[in-house]
């Protein structure tokens, strides 16, 4: 029989008998894995009530037990994170190692809320008047949510649930319904660290039950990391409710190759951050811009051979890629490869005939190169989130600069030379929220903060770091006299003299 998930509400599994289910597939054979429930307003009502009901003994557990129950899960984490990478792997498709190093990322966000004492602490000024002091707090929102998308299933929320507990809230996680187990796993372990009942859920589901929470009076805050136009919805309509929003959209990364810089270098770059995790992504290279025809010349020349010769399989074998989420989305990369040669891109290598007998049945395909790409083509504008990678000539790094700040997208961009100078100049200049110089895939790291700029990011505030801790946290500002006496009534605005 088919493996049926639950959802994850007051500290305990909860099935409900009625309802919707959809399938999740093993990727790499393409067969039934399990099935997930798909709710909807109940259960997201009954996850938020454990929550709020979770919320005052929480906010009211002093930072450094919060921490300490960080600290524990932290643990928890790295003693099974091999078991959490081969659950992304077998969900998600990506290769075992690449998985190992998501949950590697997450966990880093945790020993980042392990500082939460220290990351609370306000400001305090004595005599702001005459026996008059003044002083800030950050106080907890509430009960907050996130959704998070397929390509991360662990790294994402982890990059929001570490953060938002630590600070005294509560927490709804809507996984994704395409690789959801890796979310349950973390609310086993979080139970297992001390995190007391109620203060994290999981509810599964698609649409509907991002609307519920959106709608839910109870919920302040929502973080989510998805496409561009779900993002932009999720923030006018959560932003018009009066809630916190913070929505992560979609990319377009560039990285712009300058004359000087090393081809080698850049190829092994461009393998990486271009074909890893079959190009599903946020921040994975999805355009070289290169200055010169002379530098396109030499880099298509030496790239497409390794390109060609990626091998491909199931994640658990650690080919070089693995396979794509799903059928449906496979074949959305096969319409753009389509539309690339029918737009008059060059397409040097083709991926989409790469299929051998023994992947025929999952969710492969193969990398795929383009080069004269231009600004124009639908492939270049639009995000394709698999293993294609598009060669764009321009004539000098003044042009590299404007076809990227012209793009819809600011998530990343990186610049590979060895001229200092030119490198200070492009990070200064280029219109993105997150830069690499001779890094190709430049995120940040837990005590930064991460986020695109345009149409990459909507709201003021990134992800996890310094801005993580602004984002789940209210600021209080108390301003206090004693008397000595009564004092008379004073009608004019007060001033500290």
């Amino acid at each position: 029989m088919t493996e049926t998930l639950s959802h994850y509400i007051g500290g305990r599994r909860v099935d409900f008998r009625n309802g919707d289910y959809a399938e999740v597939f093993d990727p790499a054979s393409g067969a039934v894995a399990r099935r997930v429930p798909l709710g909807a307003a109940h259960a997201v009502d009954m996850a938020v009530t454990a929550a709020a009901q979770a919320f005052p003994a929480w906010a009211a557990t002093p930072p450094l037990q919060r921490a300490r129950v960080m600290f524990r899960f932290r643990d928890l984490l790295e003693r099974h994170a091999d078991t959490l990478a081969r659950c992304i792997s077998a969900e998600h498709g990506k290769v075992v190692s690449d998985a190992r190093g998501e949950v590697t990322r997450g966990m880093e966000v945790v020993e980042f809320a392990c500082g939460i004492p220290h990351l609370l602490k306000g400001e305090h000024s004595v005599d702001v008047g005459r026996g008059v002091d003044s002083w800030s707090e950050y106080a907890p929102l509430g009960v907050v949510a996130g959704v998070t998308p397929f390509n991360f299933p662990a790294m994402v929320p982890l990059w929001m649930l570490p953060v938002a507990l630590a600070c005294g809230n509560s927490f709804v996680l809507k996984p994704s319904e395409r690789d959801p187990s890796a979310s349950l796993l973390l609310a086993d372990w979080l139970h297992e660290a001390g995190l007391p009942d109620g203060v994290f859920n999981v509810v599964h589901g698609a649409k509907p039950a991002v609307d519920a929470l959106l709608a839910h009076p109870q919920v302040q805050a929502l973080s989510f990391v998805g496409s561009t136009p779900v993002a932009a919805d999720l923030y006018a309509r959560g932003s018009a409710l009066g809630k916190r929003v913070q929505a992560l959209g979609g990319a377009k990364n560039h990285l712009v190759v300058l004359p000087d810089a090393d081809l080698d270098d850049v190829v092994s770059a461009l393998l990486g951050a271009g074909y890893g995790s079959a190009g599903e992504r946020c921040m994975a290279i999805s355009v070289a811009v290169c200055v010169g025809d002379a530098v396109a010349d030499t880099l298509v020349a030496k790239l497409a051979p390794r390109v060609a010769a990626l091998s491909l399989g199931a994640g658990t074998d650690e080919p070089d890629m693995g396979p794509l989420i799903s059928a449906a989305h496979r074949e959305r990369v096969r319409g753009y490869i389509d539309s690339g040669v029918a737009d008059g891109a060059t397409l040097v290598v083709d991926g989409r005939d790469s299929q051998t007998p023994a992947t025929a049945d999952g969710f492969f395909l193969g990398g795929s190169l383009f080069d004269h790409v231009h600004s124009d083509m639908r492939i270049y504008r639009e995000e394709i989130f698999g293993p294609v990678l598009c060669v764009v000539r321009v004539a000098d790094a003044e042009a590299a600069l404007q076809l990227i700040d012209a793009h819809e997208y600011g998530n990343g961009a990186a610049v590979f030379t060895r001229d200092g100078g030119a490198a200070r100049a492009f990070a200064r200049r280029v219109q993105a929220g997150m830069v690499g110089i001779n890094v190709p895939i430049p995120v940040p790291m837990a005590f930064h903060s991460f986020g695109g700029w345009k149409r990459s990011l909507f709201g003021p505030l990134h992800v996890h770091g310094p801005d993580g801790v602004r984002f789940y946290t209210r600021l209080k500002t108390i301003t206090a006299r004693w008397p000595a006496a009564a004092r008379e009534a004073e009608f004019a605005m007060p001033t500290m003299r």
